[in-house]
């Protein structure tokens, strides 16, 4: 399949990417292919490419950062085409190797798509089809986590310590709502800070309080703590209170521990 798409003007690589490149995939696990391409996609001859019974999302078709492609089935088996304009991805990725990132909203990502994934998922991917050369050279490039990301990223931990603040004044007026999505943000942005002083990239939210639980800047138990603080935060002033204040030490602790591994 991966040969077949780079034959498709306008596309030049295709990758492995999700955990099947990992090798961390599971039996059901979806096959997900990242479809890279430079200028104009010729949309055609990827829809004929996919079949009549597939509906191939054009560029920006499923929002501003997974951008779009094309669910299949083959043969049962669930095979994902991702489109990534390559173009931006190392516009991206020259952005992290001068310490810079953003978040942006994206379906299926509820605390944000972080523009970091766009390099991490070439250096974790693995090249299917590359006639140019390209994306074997990114995927070089990448195996080399930026310093000025790392720093920036852990720097950037200090909005975990502000959503906790935000999280007690919800907690006050026993919103769950607002305290439990306070909380999970401030969570993610200690995941990525994590990640970062691992020298390892976050590509996104599935699976990855897992492994940064094992990483050298988790607080003992934090796993355990997250998900405590996640499942049951309370529907009373009372228990809010008392979640909030837990998330506190959590937070302070992991900021601690971000700030021992710096350097």
């Amino acid at each position: 399949m991966a040969e077949r798409l780079v034959t498709v003007p306008g596309v030049i690589g295709v990758l492995l990417g999700g955990s099947r490149a990992r090798g961390e995939h599971r039996p059901e696990s979806d096959w997900d292919l990242g479809v890279y391409y430079r200028g104009e996609l010729d949309l055609a001859a990827l829809r004929a490419l996919a079949g009549p019974e597939v509906d191939v999302a054009a560029p920006g078709g499923w929002g501003p950062w997974v951008n779009g492609g094309a669910w299949l089935r083959v043969d049962g088996v669930a095979v994902d085409w991702i489109l990534r304009d390559l173009d931006r991805v190392e516009q991206v990725w020259a952005d992290c190797r001068a310490g810079r990132f953003e978040v942006g909203v994206q379906a299926g990502h509820p605390l944000g798509f972080w523009s970091p994934c766009y390099p991490g998922e070439v250096a974790l991917g693995q090249v299917l089809a590359d006639p140019t050369g390209e994306l074997a050279d990114l995927r070089r490039r990448t195996a080399s986590y930026p310093s000025l990301l790392r720093e920036s990223l852990i720097s950037a931990a200090w909005e975990a310590e502000f959503l906790v603040g935000a999280a007690a004044k919800g907690a006050a007026r026993a919103d769950t709502l607002y305290v439990s999505l306070c909380l999970s943000r401030a969570v993610g942005v200690l995941v990525q800070a994590m990640f970062a002083g691992a020298r390892r990239w976050c590509l996104n939210e599935k699976g990855a309080l897992a492994v940064a639980e094992t990483l050298p800047s988790a607080p003992a138990c934090f796993g355990p703590r997250v998900r405590a603080l996640s499942g049951a935060p309370g529907d009373t002033v009372e228990a809010l209170t008392a979640t909030v204040a837990r998330a506190r030490v959590l937070v302070a602790e992991t900021r601690a521990a971000l700030g021992n591994s710096s350097g």
